[in-house]
Formats: C-alpha cells, structure tokens, sequence
C-alpha cells in the first residue's frame, strides 16, 4: 500500500497559484537549456520511508488551511548541496490533482499520511465538482453543500 506525505503549500492562495508555479519552474528550465525539466521539490530531511513512497504514493499540498490537491511522487534523490548539507529531492509529476478538501492546521515540514487517511481524488468524490472554481467549492463545503 502507498504511503505518502502531507506538505504547506507556503505562499499559494489556491491550486491555481500553485499549478501557475509549477509551469514557470518549468518554463524557466526550458528557457535554461533544460532539455528534459522536471517538477522538484527540495527537502531538508530525506525520508525514512522512500520506498514506500515512490511505490505510488503522492505529496498532498495544504494550502489555506485545507488540503487541496496531490503530486505524483516519481523519485526521493538525498544529496549534499553547495553548502554540504544533505538534503532530498521529491521528483514529481507536475500535474495536481484536487482532492476533497479536508482541513489542516499548520506544521512545519511534512508528515506521512496513510493510505487509508488520504483524501480521495475530487473526480471520484464528487464528479464535476473540479470543474467548479476553487472558490465555490470552498463555499459550498462550509455550507455542508459538498
């Protein structure tokens, strides 16, 4: 069974922000030369369970307090920067999937999250209901309507 990790999304407002952040990343690897860019996340600490989590496990992203979508996890890479601190590399697909939103509160770094605890994928949960904006979806769950 997968295992993945939860994560802030620090300085994004909504899945737009972050979907936005990710293609310029990525523009700005192609602008570089890049002949094959990929979405990276760096860490500090390399995960324990690595394993576990390239054998289809995800990054869900918080962002205002919710989770709110998931990356693919492709690949966990610990290396040694500049500076020699060891760090990780979390490669990921760059396509963020909504997820039902369930609320967060804050924590620094990340955390694992089981399987069975993940939110399930908004298409499946409520087909449509990603093709609404961001906004209304929010709306609508605090109104008990989603």
């Amino acid at each position: 069974m997968p295992l993945h990790l939860i994560k802030l999304s620090v300085g994004t407002e909504t899945v737009a922000d972050l979907e936005y952040w990710i293609d310029q990343k990525i523009k700005a690897q192609k602008k570089r030369g890049v002949k094959k860019p990929e979405r990276v996340h760096t860490t500090r600490m390399v995960p324990k369970r690595a394993e576990e989590l390239i054998d289809g496990g995800s990054i869900y992203w918080v962002i205002k307090g919710q989770i709110m979508c998931r990356e693919k996890i492709l690949a966990v890479t610990p290396f040694t920067d500049k500076d020699g601190i060891h760090r990780c590399k979390l490669a990921l697909d760059p396509k963020c999937i909504p997820v039902w939103p369930r609320p967060r509160a804050a924590f620094q770094g990340w955390r694992y999250l089981e399987d069975k605890d993940a939110p399930r994928d908004l298409a499946k949960a409520a087909p449509g209901a990603a093709n609404m904006p961001e906004e209304m979806r929010r709306e609508l769950r605090e109104l008990g309507l989603l």
